[in-house]
């Protein structure tokens, strides 16, 4: 049997590898909680060992962020720290590379006024809109990954004690990363092999339109012809090939932001800023969410659909099959990186340039030509399962099954 250490070091080497690919002479900025000090001091050593330059960690608090959230006043929840948003743009701009460790309490701020949690989401996501064509676009490499928290662990494993809820997520997240095999990085070489050749066939077909069929969920979308399918392999500016999300199985592009035409429910809660939304659904008319409702979370999925005009719109499409590794776990990971990468998802908000043909040099107003939405969130949720049934219409009409019973259809 492997042990943890083990797995931990298979880990940490597979995120710096594979996940940012780090260069030498390349800076990491690693965002992490403070409670995983070691793991984090594990991956700056593999960082420095790979030739890295510098490595600069931000440690976040959640106790500090539920206070902030409680007792600041109004005006501190507005006043995101610009300084911090534009040091972020300098570092980008000099390629370093940001690896977001992720530990989500999804019941972090329940009890908050969802409106001061707004507040702080938009005062962020304004800070960092210059910020932010680095990530959507590509440019940088960047990668978001999960290490086990108390709190998360409890809402995965309710029945277990704590400390072995969280040795169990720790086993699951070493499972859908395949890090408790031998060779993981060859394993995800070959994944990712895999994932390009769907990606490959779907635009070698050229679909005009998706039409999205299962129990609560009947809505079209159209693709624009400059639109692309691909998988989570990034090409930065420097030509360097990583993967921003680890584990993942998705295949994903975007859709043109006004055609979106039905209703669509989800079939995983959603853990967005602290607050789960569940069970709920959208309706969409001319691409935007005219009608919605949610048996948990209403006010914080309200909230979310007001950050700012095009929250109301879809941002990406991604397919999932249903027999997939993070699926069948048949867990709810309560945590989306895990949940959006056991199902198909759509998202609404920003739109990915990177998924446009030459995206990353059109202007905004060549991008809003093709259809792409703009917004300062994007938020993925899930509506797969297998009952799910999704065919693509081609440009002369004709039909073709993409998904049939949740899973691949050629």
């Amino acid at each position: 049997m492997v042990s943890k250490e083990t797995k931990l070091e298979r880990y940490a080497d597979l995120l710096i590898r594979v996940g940012i690919n780090l260069q030498e002479g390349q800076t990491l900025i690693i965002n992490a909680p403070i409670t995983e000090a070691d793991f984090v001091a594990q991956l700056t050593e593999k960082a420095y060992e790979t030739g890295a330059k510098n490595v600069l960690v931000e440690y976040s608090d959640e106790k500090l962020t539920r206070l902030k959230m409680e007792k600041a006043p109004e005006e501190a929840l507005k006043d995101f720290p610009v300084w911090k948003a534009k040091g972020m743009v300098e570092m980008a701009e000099e390629n370093a590379a940001v690896l977001n460790l992720t530990s989500p309490n999804p019941t972090l701020l329940k009890g908050i006024d969802a409106k001061r949690v707004a507040m702080a989401n938009k005062a962020s996501g304004e800070a960092f809109k210059d910020f932010q064509p680095f990530i959507s676009g590509g440019r940088i490499s960047w990668l978001i990954a999960a290490v086990p928290s108390k709190a998360w662990a409890r809402t995965v494993f309710p029945d277990l004690p704590e400390e072995e809820a969280v040795e169990e997520l720790w086993d699951k997240i070493f499972y859908t990363t395949r890090v408790d095999q031998e060779n993981p990085v060859q394993l995800w070489e070959k994944h990712i092999e895999n994932m390009t050749k769907n990606a490959d066939h779907l635009n070698a077909r050229a679909f005009r339109k998706l039409h999205y069929k299962g129990p609560g969920t009947d809505f079209t979308v159209e693709l624009h012809p400059k639109s692309k399918w691909i998988c989570a392999l990034f090409t930065n500016d420097q030509g360097v090939q990583f993967v921003p999300n680890l584990p993942t199985e998705e295949v994903f592009t975007i859709p043109v932001r006004n055609s979106v035409i039905g209703t669509v429910s989800s079939t995983k809660p959603l853990n967005y800023s602290g607050n789960l939304i569940n069970n709920f659904t959208l309706t969409f008319k001319d691409g935007k969410v005219t009608e919605f409702s949610a048996e948990e979370g209403y006010d914080t999925l309200k909230s979310l659909l007001e950050t700012d005009e095009g929250a109301s719109f879809l941002g990406e499409i991604a397919l999932v099959p249903n027999d997939s590794p993070i699926s069948n776990t048949d867990i709810i990971f309560n945590n989306t990186l895990f949940d959006e990468n056991a199902s198909c998802h759509i998202a609404l908000g920003n739109a990915l340039s990177i998924c446009v043909e030459n995206g990353k040099n059109l202007s905004k107003e060549e991008l809003k030509e093709i259809g792409f939405n703009e917004s300062l969130t994007h938020v993925d949720f899930m509506i797969g399962s297998e009952l799910l049934d999704i065919d693509g219409v081609l440009e002369d009409g004709s039909i073709e099954p993409i998904f049939s019973k949740g899973n691949w259809a050629f």
